[in-house]
């Protein structure tokens, strides 16, 4: 995914020079205006030295030359200091190299609600998975869901390779096998396959995105740029962001509700885990925004939030498809109106039917507020079709009004 970067606020003022107006002095360059000495005595073959052309000389050379005669001045003072100390010191030497090495002690176990704990127990639940196909190759990450084989990921990690592509998956104990797909949605950017051969593989823990609070302490496992069981952590930094995964922020088909995290996240870490700090999945990593030509984390990533992938990845281990939550209105991606304006009700359909009228602007969802169309969608679609939102808009006129709506389920997200 890709963010316009944040504007600049303006190349600095120059400011007064700490050292006044006429710039900074070297205290070093005064001994260029310290009396010259003494001519060397008649007989001498050491040349007289030459006032004229130190008093021509510009001050930036005085500069240099005072440092220079101050680097002089501080090695002899060193050598004399270095020799003096080697006279006089009466102790031993002492010398690392010669220390023995340490005893091996069994490290005790990490403190509870630490990272490295988390690490401890999500890093075995975490997988690469690599993607080889006639149309392309990739890789990216996914978190082990059942102890024979059922994994999760996102949908754009295996789509990479095409059709028939051959996936393998590589576990944090150095195994690989081979996998098949089971299902993968492009709207909610979720995949599930299932290894082969394998029954003994360890279970995420899954938890709850609904009670994340902005500032809560998260951790982020999986595998950047190909390196496998790569931790990194951070904070939740925003939550609700309406994120187009695809990278185009004009395609609405792609939008999902996401948490915003400032774990360094990379490319490669598609598909892995987002967990809070006692090893419970959270979310999965999914997108990052970039500035200008920058391809890596610049602290904003975006992660689905467990509660829809969860259901997702269930559908469609079911049945092998998704469905997905709509109220039936049409609404732009963003424009100047502070809400989502609706520009067409399907006739018939969960709008329609809860009274809510063409050119209405939707404001709130429940007590979410709705600042454009994407951030519309994206709350719809985090409800499971067939649940009842309260939706608050407003007329033409300025008149507020809320009505309970019904969703319902299709595939174009509406």
């Amino acid at each position: 995914m890709s963010e316009d970067p944040t504007r600049g606020a303006g190349a600095p003022q120059p400011q007064p020079h700490p050292y006044g107006p006429g710039g900074y002095t070297d205290p070093y360059a005064q001994a260029a205006q310290q009396p010259a000495p003494p001519p060397p005595a008649p007989g001498s073959n050491h040349p007289a030295p030459n006032h004229t052309a130190s008093n021509r000389m510009p001050g930036r050379s005085a500069l240099v030359v005072g440092a220079i005669a101050l680097a002089l001045v501080s090695g002899g003072i060193g050598g004399a200091v270095g020799a003096w100390s080697m006279r006089d010191s009466s102790g031993p030497v002492v010398n690392s190299l010669d220390a023995p090495r340490p005893e091996t002690q069994t490290i005790a176990a990490a403190p509870e609600g630490s990272v490295q704990a988390v690490a401890d127990r999500v890093v075995p639940s975490v997988v690469r998975i690599e993607v080889l196909g006639r149309t392309g190759a990739g890789e990216g990450s996914g978190v082990v869901l059942s102890s024979d084989g059922l994994i999760l990921t996102n949908n754009h990690v295996v789509a990479g390779g095409g059709q028939g592509a051959r996936l393998t998956v590589y576990f944090s104990d150095g195994s690989t096998a081979p996998a098949t797909v089971v299902g993968a949605d492009a709207v909610s950017d979720i995949a599930v396959i299932r290894t082969e051969g394998r029954t003994d593989l360890t279970p995420i823990e899954l938890g709850s995105a609904e009670n994340l609070a902005v500032g809560q302490e998260v951790v982020a496992v999986g595998s950047p740029l190909g390196l496998q069981s790569t931790v990194t952590a951070g904070i939740v930094s925003a939550l609700n962001r309406p994120v187009s995964t695809s990278g185009d922020t004009a395609n609405q088909a792609s939008v999902i509700d996401a948490i915003q995290t400032d774990a360094a996240i990379n490319p490669g870490n598609s598909g892995g885990a987002l967990v809070d700090m006692e090893g419970r999945l959270v979310g999965i990593n999914t997108a990052i925004a970039t500035a200008g030509g920058q391809s890596g984390s610049i602290g904003l990533g975006f992660a689905i939030p467990v509660e829809q992938a969860r259901r997702i990845a269930q559908e469609l281990v079911d049945t092998g498809q998704a469905t997905h939550s709509i109220i039936g209105v049409q609404v732009p991606s963003r424009d100047n109106a502070y809400g989502a304006r609706v520009v067409e009700v399907v006739p018939d359909g969960p709008a329609d039917r809860a009274g809510i009228p063409n050119n209405a602007l939707i404001v709130r969802v429940d007590e979410r507020v709705i600042t454009d169309g994407d951030s519309l969608i994206a709350a719809i679609r985090s409800r499971a079709p067939g649940e009842t939102v309260k939706i608050t808009y407003r007329t033409a006129d300025g008149e507020e009004n809320t009505v309970d709506v019904v969703t319902t389920a299709d595939s174009a997200g509406r």
